[in-house]
């Protein structure tokens, strides 16, 4: 694998996270649409069987990689969501 798939890896990852952290997508859904298309696994910067990825070092980190790719949108939905968690 080289750097530029790796990214697009990492890019997903984030991605999916946000989906999932939102609501947008099940872990369920999740799984099923990226077996659809032909993907066996995939990854999250958190272990989603035992994390909801709520905790407050996780958002910060999927906020700054919102943050640099200028989403700001995304980033403020997560800030929402930690500020109502974490108060």
């Amino acid at each position: 694998m080289d750097f530029i798939e790796e990214i697009d890896e990492f890019n997903i990852a984030m991605d999916n996270a946000y989906d999932l952290i939102t609501g947008k997508v099940s872990l369920d859904t999740l799984e099923t649409d990226l077996k659809i298309n032909g993907i066996e696994t995939f990854i999250l910067p958190f272990d989603p069987l035992h994390e909801t990825g709520t905790d407050p070092d996780t958002l910060d980190f999927i906020i700054e990689h919102f943050e640099n790719l200028e989403e700001y949108e995304k980033c403020q939905v997560l800030l929402r969501i930690k500020n109502k968690t974490h108060g």
